[in-house]
């Protein structure tokens, strides 16, 4: 569930920064970096299925599993990663965006 929150989080920060446009501050790195969070989001949720469909118990699936756990810990690690430098970048809503958002418009 918390991969699907991140997700979504970042599926509306992407749609933020198109918002804005590229005459916004880091409009390309936080494009791209958004687009490579979700598609690691993508890559690891299949990850996970595959570890979830292979049985454990069969000694000839545990080393496999074992390095499809380790690629998707990694994964998550850098996603993470990724995710902090989308923060530390931000999206800042200007214009009619941050308008239709205030809480004390003048």
């Amino acid at each position: 569930m918390l991969d699907v929150a991140l997700f979504m989080s970042n599926a509306t920060r992407l749609k933020a920064v198109l918002e804005q446009g590229p005459a916004s501050h880091y409009y390309t790195a936080l494009v791209t970096l958004i687009s490579i969070s979700l598609l690691l989001q993508v890559v690891i949720g299949i990850l996970l299925v595959v570890i979830a469909r292979l049985n454990l118990n069969e000694v000839g699936n545990q080393g496999q599993l074992n390095q499809l756990n380790n690629t998707a810990t990694s994964l998550v690690a850098i996603t993470v990663v990724i995710n902090v430098f989308i923060t530390a970048f931000g999206v800042h809503k200007t214009g009619s965006l941050a308008a239709r958002t205030s809480r004390n418009p003048l």
